[in-house]
């Protein structure tokens, strides 16, 4: 299929929001339910986003058909948030109060005639009908297709149980049953909580302004060029650009930073943010379903469907091992009465193995904890775009970072001017001028300083412009032909540099500024040293990560001598100077082969291919820059480096819970079946081992919730 065809799918595909999906096998029934509706050609489930996505013709109605196996409600994706009735009042867990009361009575009626009369069977048979109704009907049509999934295990074993006489056990499997889906879902929902409050963030309606009228409107007939105008106190509902006003912003919600930031005129502002002091009038500049808040919900739930490397490896084991419970049940249940054992004995205590062999607790033991952590990491302004990356993440012993923008500021400004003769605004109106027509960052802080003192630069007429890659550039003026470039490139043009200038260039790349040349074929005219500002937070993040043992790298096209300055400053472990982009890569390369996993830190536009080829590519700044959302692997939503070490914290935390998980999975189930040998396995003692192992792994997963800075 080509691009065009694929992505043409991709706009017809309609999404729903679906409630009350509570394991990733009902999902799984639900798609496939979908699909064979009438009208509908292709359908997809997003178990961690809770989504339907369907091409073709179909409606809520018919939807909830397909779902009506798990009483799974829809709705439209751009509908409201329906407030949930409180967990207790909920429709599907009345049936789980009228079984326990049946199964409480029919207890006291047991003790009161006996546990073989009919008073006591017939409330523990009710009971089961009851509790069991939905389970029995999942259960037996699963049997029919020989689908063994965990229903229809438990179906065998309720129904064994009662036909050699276990009414009472029978019924309390139901009702544990009952309790623990409950549980489920209960946590399933507060672990997708993270999402929804982030769909709750901004409006849905604005004060718009149009031609002398002021009126309130929703936000999906909000149009692009509209002036939005917001009052003090209130939150954005789309993103724009301020036309009117200074206020500050609370960002919080977008990139997780809690200091508000100032914001004027031609500043871009972002939905969901919220107006502190002033009155604001914002021109929007993108429709709804566009802005960058609708951006990060996307991006979430598609990373919430992505599978975890340990998931795929989970799915795969369970696919074997639900047949292979199945078999080792039913020859514990025949081999040993055929050697004399007794029959009803044996068949209860293969009954108790299929309920202990359910793979539930394995199953959940992954996507729960990836949904969680990736919805508390979008939270705090970090985007994580997948299982597969938050995984990798916790498992990174190098990060390089990329020195320009992301340990600086990226504004470089000029800190001295050199000259042997004095005439050095003369010299610098040239270098300006010559400069004028280079894309080199280092060209705009010369720029900026001839503005600041001026200089008349624009009127000079220049000729023969030429660029010098990675050296500097070329032209003539006044006839004469200058250069601007690096020292480098005069030692190439001079086969060396006079000893006084070369002690002042080699003084001034000690304190960490780059040092720029004017001069002409046969001498030097002008020093420039200009140098990036190092951010705040750079110092203390690169210490954390050292802390934490990850080695820390810098890459940067400086020189050795300005590269080791700054590296000092800021202390990283290693660094690495004069590279040009494809360098970056090699490096990345070279470090990969050393560590295997390496992280790469960057702005997200010229460090691209570098973040590509690292392991996990991390991009600053996303809510400015598509390309950093597009490129790289996480997003670190502020244009702030202190998320980083939060970020490798919670991936690590959530890596040892998923192994908590699986392992603890696992060693329930050993435990149990090890009480079959001595005929020690109850049927109790199979559905608490069973339910109280996808309990704990569940609410385990939910410990990521809590993860802060």
């Amino acid at each position: 299929m080509s691009d065009q065809q694929a992505k043409l799918n991709e706009q017809e595909m309609k999404a729903y929001r679906v409630q009350g999906l509570t394991c990733t096998n009902c999902a799984a029934i639900f798609e496939n339910n979908v699909k064979e509706l009438p009208g509908v050609q292709e359908a997809k489930v997003n178990f961690g986003a809770s989504k339907v996505y369907v091409q073709g013709n179909t409606t809520i109605e018919e939807l909830e058909k397909a779902g009506a196996f798990e009483n799974l409600k829809i709705r439209d994706e751009k509908e409201q948030r329906v407030e949930r009735e409180p967990f207790w009042k909920q429709k599907e867990n009345i049936k789980v109060y009228l079984s326990a009361i049946l199964l409480v009575i029919s207890w006291y009626l047991g003790k009161q005639f006996g546990e073989e009369h009919i008073f006591p069977t017939i409330g523990y048979a009710a009971s089961i009908l009851i509790g069991g109704y939905s389970l029995f009907v999942k259960g037996l049509k699963n049997l029919s297709r020989l689908n063994f999934d965990m229903n229809t295990l438990m179906t065998i074993a309720i129904i064994g149980a009662a036909i050699i006489g276990e009414w009472g056990e029978g019924a309390t499997v139901v009702i544990l049953f009952a309790i623990s889906e409950a549980l489920e879902r209960y946590s399933m929902d507060k672990a997708r909580q993270s999402i929804e409050s982030l769909m709750d963030i901004a409006p849905k309606e604005a004060l718009i302004r149009r031609g002398n009228e002021e009126m309130m409107i929703h936000v999906d007939d909000i149009q692009v060029g509209d002036i939005m105008v917001v009052k003090p106190g209130q939150k954005l509902a789309m993103d724009g650009v301020v036309v009117k006003g200074t206020s500050t912003l609370n960002q919080a919600a977008i990139t997780g930073e809690s200091v508000p930031v100032t914001k004027t005129i031609n500043d871009e502002v972002f939905a969901g943010t919220l107006n502190e002091e002033g009155l604001l009038e914002v021109k929007v500049t993108k429709r709804v379903e566009d802005t960058t808040l609708s951006k990060i919900i996307h991006l979430v739930e598609e990373a919430q469907a992505e599978r975890a490397p340990s998931q795929a490896f989970v799915d795969k084991f369970a696919k074997y091992y639900t047949p292979a419970i199945v078999i080792l049940a039913l020859l514990i249940a025949v081999v040993p009465p055929l050697f004399g054992g007794d029959w009803s004995q044996w068949i209860y205590q293969g009954l108790a193995v299929l309920v202990v062999g359910c793979p539930c607790a394995l199953v959940v033991s992954t996507p729960v904890a990836v949904v969680t952590a990736i919805g508390n990491a979008a939270k705090n302004g970090v985007l994580i775009k997948g299982g597969i990356h938050l995984e990798e993440a916790g498992h990174l012993k190098a990060i390089a970072f990329d020195k320009t923008g992301t340990l600086t500021k990226g504004v470089p400004v000029v800190t001295d001017i050199v000259t042997s003769d004095g005439n050095d605004n003369e010299l610098m109106t040239i270098a300006a001028a010559i400069e004028k027509g280079s894309q080199h960052p280092l060209a705009s802080a010369i720029i900026r300083k001839a503005e600041e003192k001026g200089l008349n630069f624009n009127g000079v007429s220049i000729e023969e412009f030429q660029s010098i890659t990675g050296k500097g550039v070329k032209a003539k003026v006044n006839n004469e032909m200058y250069y601007v470039g690096s020292p480098a490139l005069f030692e190439e043009l001079h086969g060396s540099i006079v000893s006084d200038k070369k002690q002042n260039i080699t003084e001034m790349q000690t304190q960490g500024k780059t040092v720029m040349v004017l001069g002409t074929e046969k001498e030097i005219l002008l020093l420039i040293a200009v140098a990036d500002e190092m951010r705040e937070s750079s110092k203390e993040v690169i210490s954390k990560l050292n802390n934490i043992g990850i080695e820390t790298v810098m890459l940067t096209g400086d020189n050795q001598r300005t590269a080791a300055a700054i590296g000092k400053q800021v202390g990283v472990s290693e660094i690495k100077a004069d590279l040009l982009p494809e360098d970056k890569l090699n490096f990345i390369k070279e470090l990969r082969g050393k560590h295997k996993n390496v992280g790469m830190v960057g702005d997200g536009v010229n460090d691209a291919p570098a973040l590509a080829a690292s392991t996990v590519g991390v991009a600053m700044g996303g809510a400015g820059t598509d390309t950093a959302l597009e490129t790289a692997d996480i997003a670190l939503m502020s244009d702030d480096l202190s998320r980083l070490p939060y970020t490798i914290k919670l991936s690590r935390k959530a890596l040892a819970i998923i192994k908590q998980n699986i392992t603890f999975s696992l060693a329930i189930k050993l435990v149990a079946l090890l009480l079959v040998m001595p005929g020690w396995l109850t049927l109790w003692i199979a559905i608490f081992a069973d339910m109280g192992a996808t309990l704990l792994v569940t609410l385990n997963s939910l410990r990521l919730l809590k993860v802060k800075e």
